[in-house]
């Protein structure tokens, strides 16, 4: 995904004021929530593959087409369901990136007791192909994994360029890592001690984890951008979720170059502090659609809402 008027910090996003643009709806798969989703621009149109589930809480992938990155029609089916045993329990928080005709899907598949961060192909974005849990042996939580069962890996987004001739894909929950592919199909991770990008400092936006959130993008610049997720812990137990930026050198990708050092999203409305995990604003899906860049997350894993920027909006 290029454009050229994408720059770091990539902003300022407004939250669209009539958000949730989704909510849960019916009886069956999708009735209990609804957020998390990918995006991707297909056919002129915009795509969000997103997370749904009932009252069981066993996550089924949605798809839904949008003419104005707004208003969305959807299928009455998901397009990826639990098939597998190590995802029995689930088939969340999916990201996309588009290569040559093919769509490359990350998710993670959840048994209950592990989460694994797995990969499925796709010409049509409807039928799938899946390749299985991509880290079988990491935990991305390392170093504070404590009480963290492994395997545990999340959130995978992958480059739509190579980068000194191979794959990158960034991904961890926890901490952020890197991982290299020669065919985009099989990931060798960086070493389980050679993390990125830790949780942050004491009293900062990323205090208790930080994660990888939608697909990067290259700067007019030639960087790569890549937004994430952070979350800080309280002591009865809550969470707080925002959202960050950091850039990077295609010449030293595994570096952070530059960093936001507070949130460009953060919760604001209703939707963004009450709901299945209150206080969240966990951004998945990112596209450039109409001179106009989307920026799509849930609403405290409940509901699904999108922000704006539009190149030369000021920052105020």
């Amino acid at each position: 995904m290029t454009s050229p008027r994408a720059q770091f910090p990539l902003g300022p996003f407004t939250p669209y004021d009539a958000n949730p643009i989704l909510q849960p709806q019916g009886d069956g798969w999708e009735s209990g929530s609804i957020y998390n989703p990918a995006a991707v621009v297909k056919d002129g149109q915009v795509v969000l593959l997103y997370r749904a589930h009932a009252d069981d809480i066993v996550s089924h992938v949605g798809y839904a087409v949008s003419d104005d990155g707004i208003n969305f029609v959807r299928d009455p089916e998901p397009v990826l369901s639990p098939s597998e045993d190590h995802e029995r329990f689930g088939c969340e928080d999916p990201r996309v990136t588009e290569i040559d005709g093919t769509y490359y899907l990350t998710y993670t598949a959840w048994d209950r007791t592990n989460a694994q961060l797995c990969l499925a192909t796709s010409t049509d974005l409807r039928t799938w192909e899946k390749h299985g849990p991509l880290f079988p042996d990491f935990n991305t939580f390392e170093p504070r994994a404590e009480g963290v069962p492994t395997p545990w890996s999340k959130a995978g987004a992958i480059v739509d360029r190579q980068v000194g001739g191979r794959w990158l894909m960034y991904f961890g929950e926890g901490s952020i890592y890197h991982a290299w592919s020669d065919d985009l199909i099989h990931w060798e991770p960086a070493p389980q001690d050679q993390p990125l990008m830790l949780p942050t400092p004491e009293g900062t936006f990323g205090e208790f984890l930080v994660e990888v959130g939608p697909q990067p993008i290259w700067t007019d610049n030639g960087l790569i951008l890549l937004l994430h997720n952070a979350a800080v812990k309280y002591a009865d137990g809550t969470v707080r979720y925002t959202c960050g930026q950091l850039l990077f050198d295609p010449a030293r990708p595994t570096e952070v170059m530059a960093q936001m050092n507070y949130p460009w999203l953060e919760p604001s409305t209703y939707e963004d502090t009450h709901g299945l995990v209150s206080n969240v604003t966990f951004v998945e899906g990112l596209v450039h659609f109409k001179d106009t860049w989307f920026a799509y997350y849930g609403q405290s894993d409940s509901t699904l809402g999108v922000a704006t920027f539009t190149p030369g909006t000021p920052w105020s």
